[in-house]
């Protein structure tokens, strides 16, 4: 099951579960639309990897399957 990590990792935006501008790598590294196409140009700085739009998670399902609260933030690998 995907972590649903609640933020992006470049500028530390909140990225709720039902954030339609959620991108993930296969990895699972966690960006908001707008860093992956301007900052990261498409391309994961963690893995090397392409992104695909997160799926959002049902909020029926959010009590017995919760997003992550932990915040993962590394602002130096998404250097424009």
């Amino acid at each position: 099951m995907l972590e649903l990590r609640p933020n992006c990792e470049c500028c530390d935006r909140d990225l709720p579960p039902d954030a339609p501008d959620a991108m993930i790598c296969s990895f699972e590294c966690t960006f908001c639309a707008a860093c992956v196409e301007e900052r990261l140009k498409g391309v994961c700085p963690n893995c090397g990897g392409g992104f695909v739009p997160r799926p959002i998670r049902p909020a029926a399902k959010l009590a017995a399957n919760p997003p992550s609260a932990a915040r993962v933030f590394k602002p130096a690998g998404c250097a424009a």
